[in-house]
């Protein structure tokens, strides 16, 4: 499941009263697996319900979470960078982080069929395709669209500096910058 569609589930059980109930399914399984972190940003509401699926598992069920944001670009995800370190306190506690580098899978055929060349053999071409490259079809239900914009996909002003998270007032450990894959709590 996609964190938006989670976060827009427990989101409309909330003015229903039903939170409590919805939220009971995200707890049962031994491993909870949320795709997709961080490719929309959360509303307040969403970074709320996700504050409290996060506490609500910690050291009680696995999350694998998948990301292709930094550490250091959580806050731009959740609106906040203190709720982003909560929520980052607890999902590296008891846990790895598996950074996945290089060219996606996916991009794979269609190199390889000419549709787009390497960025080192082209440096006038982006690394990655346009979105209108990706129009080839229908979408499964419940995906997101793809990118509108060109822009990178780190956010900008990112600093590499760790110490940045405490200079902004928080009062946990700096937030770490790098590419993670997914995390797990073992």
């Amino acid at each position: 499941m996609t964190a938006h569609d989670l976060v827009s589930d427990l989101g409309r059980a909330y003015p229903e009263g039903r939170l409590d109930r919805r939220m009971r399914i995200y707890l049962a399984p031994k491993v909870l697996i949320i795709d997709e972190m961080g490719y929309l940003p959360l509303d307040d509401m969403g970074a709320t319900i996700f504050f409290q699926l996060v506490i609500t598992r910690y050291e009680r069920g696995s999350i694998i979470l998948t990301s292709n944001k930094s550490y250091g670009d959580w806050g731009s995800i959740f609106g906040d960078p203190i709720i982003a370190t909560a929520i980052l306190d607890r999902l590296l506690h008891h846990s790895t982080t598996i950074k996945i580098r290089g060219e996606s899978y996916r991009l794979k055929d269609r190199r390889k069929a000419g549709l787009f060349p390497r960025a080192e053999e082209d440096g006038n071409r982006p690394a990655f395709p346009s979105p209108e490259l990706f129009q080839n079809g229908p979408r499964r239900q419940g995906s997101a669209a793809p990118r509108k914009t060109g822009a990178p996909l780190t956010a900008p002003g990112r600093s590499e500096n760790p110490t940045d998270m405490r200079e902004r007032g928080s009062r946990k450990s700096p937030l770490r910058t790098g590419f993670p894959g997914c995390f797990h709590r073992h």
